[in-house]
């Protein structure tokens, strides 16, 4: 299903979002000011048309949102951040395309951004913009270097290992709930599963407080919600992940960190920190919403709800369909203009930010004609595109543990049905991920 070049969102979207804050100490941007009104002398105001990227319905069905912006915008359509800073998102499935594939024109050091004096200190989209030393933001010959490291570390990974190991951690979790005959598939099964995988290849100790405090503090760096402090949350990712390193150091074992500090290129600790949150970042959150979302739609849709189990229909199509209409990463923060230029008919100026909108792409009309989205190929933009893929062989991996997830449970709980209607799932608040609050499930319990 999955192309073996495909991109790696840079978001990680299935195994795909960005990276927050490196520390709060060292976050490198421009002095900060206080939110402003009307943008300071020297930066662009926003578009009179521009759309704010928040709202019931956009939280809801994005889909709706992309179309409007696409027939009064056009493929790119101005839009605002939160706190009402300007950028734009681009729609079209070309436009993305050519976005990703021109790092010269559009780049990812966001210390280019031209919005910088308006953005206050604790805005709330700094860890996906705030400048860190990772591979995220590096170009040219230094991004080649640190996706190499990532590259060479995550080939060596045995695929049937790999799903022999989510296997086991999917027995385990199903273990717990199985004889209750209900279950809340998003926080007891899809989360924990792609996490327990991640630390697992990456050479920490699965289980434990630890680890669990680990998977909250991800999970509000890169989708925090109300009342959440990500940058706080960040650091101690990071703590965390500089003892592992400091662990690998003095004791290296079979797994991507220890091959991370054996490369060539010589990393720093600091610099395989940095990559390591990427790595793990993407292995967790948008591989769960991939999975609960596949779940969703098997356990909603009678195309696949009634011929799953007679095999007309296999996983690997929903999980495919999935990443074309309900990709785990809807949007990706971004790419920054390096000069003046155009982009679909609209003028882009030196530092404005662009705003990937993969949801959008997978659907413009443009690449459907017909209206109808075919889920039978995998030209998805789910996992970005250009030099700034996720690198080789890390889609694979990523499905390898989707799959394994969504095959076990249904092979475990053979007659799982939703609990509540299916119009009352609700989806996160969130424009960056599209993933769901909660799964509720029922099914005949099963006592091993």
């Amino acid at each position: 299903m999955t192309d073996p070049h495909a991109p790696f969102p840079e978001t990680l979207g299935p195994l795909g979002p960005p990276g927050p804050l490196e520390s709060a100490q060292t976050f490198q941007t421009p002095p900060h000011a206080p939110p402003l009104a009307q943008p300071p002398p020297n930066c662009p105001a926003a578009h009179p048309d521009s759309v704010p990227l928040s709202g019931l319905e956009f939280q809801q069905t994005p889909s709706r949102l992309y179309r409007g912006l696409r027939r009064a915008h056009g493929p790119v359509a101005p839009v605002l951040l939160d706190g009402g800073i300007p950028a734009w998102l681009v729609l079209g499935y070309s436009e993305v395309s050519y976005v990703t594939s021109h790092d010269e024109l559009f780049a990812r050091d966001s210390r280019r951004w031209n919005q910088w004096a308006a953005i206050p200190a604790d805005w709330p989209l700094l860890p996906y913009v705030g400048h860190q030393p990772s591979v995220l933001f590096t170009e040219g010959a230094e991004h080649q270097r640190r996706a190499g490291v990532i590259t060479h570390a995550l080939e060596a990974v045995d695929q049937f290992e790999l799903a022999h190991d989510c296997r086991q951690i999917a027995e385990q979790l199903i273990d717990a709930f199985a004889g209750s005959g209900t279950a809340e598939l998003m926080a007891a099964y899809a989360h924990a599963l792609p996490m327990r995988a991640a630390v697992q290849m990456c050479g920490m100790p699965t289980g434990g407080a630890d680890t669990e405090e680990l998977v909250r503090d991800l999970r509000v760096s890169l989708d925090a919600a109300e009342g959440d402090d990500p940058v706080s949350a960040y650091v101690r990712v990071q703590e965390r992940i500089q003892r592992l390193v400091k662990a690998k150091r003095a004791r290296p074992g079979a797994d991507v960190t220890s091959r991370m500090l054996a490369h060539p290129a010589g990393l720093a600790d600091d610099e395989i920190v940095q990559d390591l949150i990427s790595v793990i970042a993407a292995a967790q959150q948008p591989t769960a919403n991939w999975i609960c979302n596949t779940l969703r739609l098997l356990l909603t849709d009678d195309r696949f709800a009634l011929n799953v189990s007679g095999g007309r229909l296999s996983v690997g199509q929903a999980l495919n369909e999935v990443l074309w209409l309900d990709t785990p990463t809807q949007n990706f923060i971004g790419r920054w203009a390096v000069r003046d230029t155009q982009l679909g008919g609209r003028h882009i100026r030196a530092g404005d930010c662009l705003v990937l909108g993969l949801a959008a792409a997978n659907t413009d009309p443009q690449i459907w004609p017909e209206g109808h989205i075919g889920a039978e190929n995998s030209a998805h933009l789910s996992f970005s595109n250009g030099e700034h893929r996720c690198p080789y062989p890390a889609p694979l991996l990523a499905d390898v543990v989707a799959r394994t997830a969504v095959e076990t449970l249904l092979e475990r709980l053979p007659d799982v049905v939703l609990a509540v209607e299916p119009g009352e799932l609700r989806w996160r608040p969130s424009i960056w991920m599209r993933g769901l609050t909660a799964l509720p499930v029922e099914f005949t319990p099963v006592v091993r």
